[in-house]
């Protein structure tokens, strides 16, 4: 009589796993592949490598928030009427970070429009 011999193979039910179980490990497996090839790949899917920043200007070009009136700061990307309207309100600012250390504006709306502003003291 020949001896037959049995092995596990990774992933097969134990002995008193209950179809859940396994469902959810082999959901698991499915989804942690699916995770690892979107990754390798440039996650989210669809979004190239090579897609460039949005454009910063340099310094020279940036909203002046000591200077400039509610309708030029609406120029920079990720303003609204009402975040302008407090900057001009509470000024003078020493830095841009005055913005946020000073209660003007929260550090989502900081983070959206800090490149594109600069805080001179001096009338330009």
């Amino acid at each position: 009589m020949h001896s037959m011999h049995y092995f596990r193979l990774a992933g097969s039910p134990r002995e008193g796993e209950n179809e859940s179980v396994q469902a959810r490990a082999r959901i698991t497996v499915l989804l942690m592949t699916t995770l690892g090839a979107w990754m390798m790949c440039g996650f989210p899917p669809g979004r190239s490598q090579t897609t460039p920043l949005p454009h910063v200007p340099p310094e020279e070009m940036r909203v002046d928030i000591n200077h400039a009136s509610v309708e030029e700061l609406m120029k920079v990307p990720g303003m609204t009427r009402s975040w302008a309207g407090r900057i001009v309100r509470f000024r003078p600012y020493r830095t841009k970070q005055d913005l946020v250390e000073h209660g003007v504006v929260n550090s989502d709306v900081y983070e959206r429009i800090k490149d594109y502003i600069i805080a001179h003291r001096q009338k330009q």
